[in-house]
């Protein structure tokens, strides 16, 4: 699925270089569960830009399916990440003003999908998260959690076969961020996904099958005998 070899990245701060990634080496099989953690500013969410195809590392290579996504054109990039990497993030981003049907739909746009396939494929996915009553409703109509069900499906709605989550339990309180994860954890079995996530939160990190943790852009690895 994935294999980073020696990634880095650097940014310019004024007149310093800051490597929010050492030379990462990371290898992904196909249907893994992978946990991200670390400090703030460590590296994480710039890894999972990587893993999605949002950024490009300044060396070394991201490859997907045998695929060097750093060294594809922005047309071939954009249709990977349309067709394959579904993305759930803290902040939901939802379109205000549509509905919860019409905002998952949104994600089978780009691949041409007609629009009543579109119509019936949004419909399910809400359905398979528990939100079959709420295809007319519009997120400030709904709560933060059912907010980020209709997230959820979004990112499911095109059936992928990776799901990127960047604290998407991190705007929620505990009894939600259960119900989440057992939404999210159950979409990766039924799904048969390779799920990436990260958090800062700990009890979400010791269920996972396998845990990264990053410090100033070095990463290391376990297998977790927790989960």
């Amino acid at each position: 699925m994935y294999e980073l070899r020696s990634v880095t990245k650097r940014y310019a701060r004024g007149k310093d270089s800051v490597h929010a990634l050492d030379g990462v080496d990371l290898t992904i099989a196909d249907g893994d569960r992978l946990v991200i953690q670390g400090p703030t500013g460590g590296g994480k969410s710039t890894l999972l830009q990587m893993l999605g195809g949002l950024d490009r590392p300044t060396a070394g290579e991201v490859v997907f399916d045998g695929t060097d996504l750093a060294r594809l054109s922005e047309a071939r990039l954009t249709r990977v990440r349309s067709e394959n990497i579904g993305f759930v993030f803290q902040s939901f981003n939802l379109i205000p003003t549509l509905t919860a049907q019409e905002n998952v739909e949104t994600a089978l746009v780009p691949l041409g999908v007609k629009p009543k396939e579109r119509r019936e494929r949004a419909a399910e996915a809400l359905r398979s998260v528990g939100l079959g009553e709420r295809l007319a409703h519009l997120p400030s109509e709904m709560s933060g959690g059912q907010q980020q069900r209709v997230a959820i499906a979004r990112a499911l709605v095109k059936q992928p076969k990776v799901l990127l989550a960047d604290e998407p339990t991190g705007n929620l309180d505990e009894s939600m961020r259960d119900e989440i994860m057992d939404v999210l954890e159950r979409m990766w079995k039924e799904f048969g996904l390779t799920f990436i996530m990260v958090t800062h939160d700990s009890g979400i990190a010791k269920k996972a099958p396998r845990l990264a943790t990053i410090r100033k852009g070095r990463i290391s690895v376990k297998e977790n005998a927790g989960a």
